[in-house]
């Protein structure tokens, strides 16, 4: 995925109200708030004075003329814009990048399922089997190497968790795929302190026969690319 036009460096001043950020830009030393497009934590993401990358768009319709892309931690880059993960994930799909995952005919995706929810990305097999894949973005590391989800508690996660092991049950495959926008972790696991509910409910997922998968990113100020196997350590 490459970003459509040069991003804008900055300082970040603080992330505030989860969605709003005020950064000073670089150059002109203007502060502006930009969007914050991801409801997580972000721990160890939101330092103050932490540089930071910014895309910027020409509606005039936007409230916010910048979205926050990126931020530099622990000497790499880390993509933060959880709107991009099934944009990501579909082009590691179409690339070959998630092996297991490979062989369908068609993708679609946001496709309604189970309770009132909607898929991130379907699959169909060869077979007309159905591959029910569900994105989850990764930016937490506490520990050097390893990336963890959630950041924060997600019950919809979990609600998710638990419509995809009904769709193994009704013959369906069905997968996580976690998203780590670090290059610097090879290895997931579960922060199960930090939401013990959605550790229980990945682990009857997978008794059930969701499946599971982890794929790092190769992250730059043009572009990120979905490329990598991360090591599952659950």
């Amino acid at each position: 995925m490459r970003f459509p036009a040069p991003l804008v460096s900055a300082r970040l001043v603080k992330r505030y109200k989860r969605f709003l950020a005020d950064v000073v830009l670089d150059g002109s030393g203007e502060e502006v708030t930009a969007h914050c497009a991801n409801p997580g934590a972000m721990t160890g993401l939101k330092e103050p004075g932490a540089r930071v990358w910014l895309s910027r768009s020409d509606n005039p319709k936007r409230k916010l003329a910048f979205s926050w892309e990126l931020v530099e931690a622990d000497g790499v880059l880390v993509g933060i814009n959880t709107a991009h993960p099934n944009t990501l994930v579909e082009e590691a799909l179409r690339a070959g990048a998630i092996p297991e995952l490979a062989d369908f005919t068609s993708l679609r995706r946001e496709v309604k399922y189970g309770r009132n929810s909607r898929i991130d990305i379907l699959l169909e097999e060869a077979d007309g089997r159905s591959v029910y894949v569900e994105v989850k973005n990764v930016h937490l590391m506490r520990r050097p190497g390893l990336a963890e989800f959630p950041d924060s508690v997600t019950a919809r996660g979990t609600k998710h968790l638990d419509e995809m092991a009904t769709m193994v049950g009704e013959g369906a495959r069905a997968a996580m795929v976690y998203l780590v926008q670090r290059p610097d972790c090879e290895r997931l696991s579960l922060a199960g302190d930090i939401d013990p509910a959605y550790a229980r409910a990945f682990e009857a997922a997978r008794a059930a026969g969701v499946e599971a998968y982890a794929v790092g990113c190769r992250i730059t100020e043009d572009e990120i690319v979905a490329d990598r196997p991360v090591a599952l350590a659950i």
